[in-house]
Order: C-alpha cells, then sequence, then structure tokens
C-alpha cells in the first residue's frame, strides 16, 4: 500500500506491540493508546504518536483498531466518556481485534452506524509467534465491502484474513477457534506426561507426531517451549479462560453442551487459582507434574 495512513492502535500488550510494529514498518502514522503508557514505550520509540485517550485516538485516524483484554475493557474504549464514540468522525472505520462477545460485536457495529462510521468485528489466531510474523489468522464479521476495503491493512499482520458473516460472526469465528485449542491443549500436554513417564526422549518424539495426523500448530509452536521449561505467554490464561466462558455462554444460548471445553476450563481454573494466571496456555502442563 503507498498511500500514508493514519491509523489509531489502542492495546499494546504481547500481539498488539506486534501488529503496531508491522504498520509502522509500512510507514504508516501509527496514534496509540493504552492504559499503562510505558507498554506503548517501545512503539513510540519507533516513530508512534501517543494519545491521552480512546477519543484523541478516533479524532485524528482513518483506521482505528483495538486491543485490549476483556469485553468490559472493550465496552469502555468504545462507549466511555472519553471512549471512540464519544467523538464525531464520520468515515472512522473502527476494527475490533480483541476475542470478545459476538452480542457487543452487533452493539458495537449498530453505534458506528448510527455515528456513520463502518466496524468490523476481527479477532486473531496465532499468538505472540504469529503477530511477530505477520501471519495471524484473521476471522472478520461485519459488511463485506468494508472488510474490501481494510484488506490491505489487514495484510500488514495477517496471512489467513476470511470473512465469516454479519457482526459477530467473526467473533463466533474465534469461539470456534478456542474450543478447537482447549481440547487440543489438554492433548499437547498429556503426549509429553506419558512421552516423559514412558522414558522416551520428548524432543524425537515431537519430530515424529508433529508431521503425522496428530499434527497441529499448539504441539509444533507449544510443546518445544513445555520441553524448555518455557511457560512464557504468547496467549496469557487468564484471558483463555475468558474466552471459555464466553463460548460457554454462547453454547448455552443455543441449547448445545461442550463437555471438553467444560473439563479444560475447569484444568485452568485450577491453575489460575495456583497463581498461574499470567504465564501462556502451555502452563497446563502444570496440571500434570
Amino acid at each position: 500500500m503507498s498511500e500514508r495512513l493514519n491509523i489509531g492502535f489502542i492495546g499494546t500488550g504481547v500481539m498488539g506491540k506486534s501488529i503496531g510494529k508491522h504498520l509502522l514498518k509500512a510507514g504508516h502514522n501509527v496514534i496509540v493508546y493504552t492504559r499503562t503508557k510505558e507498554k506503548a514505550d517501545e512503539l513510540i520509540s519507533l516513530g508512534a504518536t501517543w494519545a491521552s485517550k480512546p477519543s484523541e485516538v478516533a479524532r485524528y485516524t482513518q483506521y482505528l483498531f483495538t486491543m485490549v483484554g476483556y469485553p468490559h475493557d472493550v465496552e469502555e474504549v468504545y462507549f466511555g466518556d472519553d471512549g471512540v464514540f464519544s467523538i464525531e468522525n464520520q468515515g472512522l472505520t473502527v476494527v475490533d481485534l480483541t476475542t470478545s462477545t459476538p452480542t457487543l460485536a452487533k452493539k458495537i457495529y449498530d453505534k458506528a452506524k448510527e455515528l456513520e462510521m463502518n466496524s468490523i468485528d476481527a479477532p486473531v489466531s496465532g499468538g505472540d509467534i504469529g503477530a511477530q510474523l505477520g501471519k495471524l489468522s484473521i476471522m472478520c464479521g461485519g459488511e463485506k465491502q468494508i472488510l474490501d476495503s481494510i484488506l490491505p491493512v489487514l495484510e500488514l499482520f495477517g496471512e489467513t484474513i476470511l470473512y465469516q458473516g454479519t457482526a459477530g460472526a467473526g467473533q463466533h469465528t474465534k469461539m470456534c477457534n478456542q474450543i478447537t485449542i482447549a481440547s487440543n491443549m489438554i492433548g499437547v500436554c498429556e503426549a509429553l506426561a506419558y512421552g516423559k513417564k514412558a522414558g522416551l526422549d520428548l524432543e524425537q518424539v515431537l519430530r515424529s507426531i508433529t508431521t503425522g495426523a496428530a499434527g497441529s500448530w499448539s504441539l509444533s509452536n507449544l510443546a518445544p517451549r513445555i520441553i524448555g521449561g518455557d511457560l512464557n505467554p504468547g496467549f496469557y490464561i487468564k484471558h483463555f479462560i475468558k474466552d471459555m466462558k464466553i463460548a460457554l455462554e454462547e453454547s448455552e444460548r443455543m441449547n448445545l453442551t461442550l463437555p471438553g471445553l467444560e473439563l479444560a476450563k475447569s484444568m485452568y481454573e485450577e491453575l489460575l487459582a495456583e497463581g498461574y494466571e499470567n504465564k501462556g496456555t502451555q502452563a497446563l502442563i502444570k496440571f500434570y507434574e
């Protein structure tokens, strides 16, 4: 993309910081806001401009991305007294990358329409590695023509960018993603626990099973971290529990029972109680140790 855009980014955590770097590297003007300014220092040192509140970001940008922790954080960023929707900027396109609720995604879409703005719910998958490499999977809900217009920006940090349907569909798709990961992480950790008990060379085991029918992103990317004792977050346990709660609440509304997800959530909640909330999802291995 040759045009230099004014792009806002709210939330510069583990993944948001890497996404911001891709936007800056492409030559765009990036305006950032995060509740703890120190978390934005690296982006500011690379040329980003600091804003003191979400409304200030919204006032001066064409595209605005949000990537914060919880649905209540998303609500505050958009609907708070100094939120994105407290100012007028007709034509602004807001893109929420947070894993949040489909209901809130629809609420944001409706309010944006009322203010003559555009909205896309676009949760991502790929963790810290995907964000660093610019190869995230982005699941999009909203109006197809709006997604098409912002696609060149999304392609700066996403590799698989697919339209899933109307507002909220991106969030529903992310729930499918998180449901898969939840049970998969149990399988990854149980395989490693079994292999260790059997006296196997776990690195050699991975060479065999990552390329077979058991292969998965978690097995290829997180199992090596487990073997190396690296429990640092690509995605926080506390946020994963939030996602599982959303998925179970949505499932209940649809009269659907998900026993695998319920089991995974209970296991992660035990780790939460033991103080692992800021570790990565691979810390589930501690359940077996």
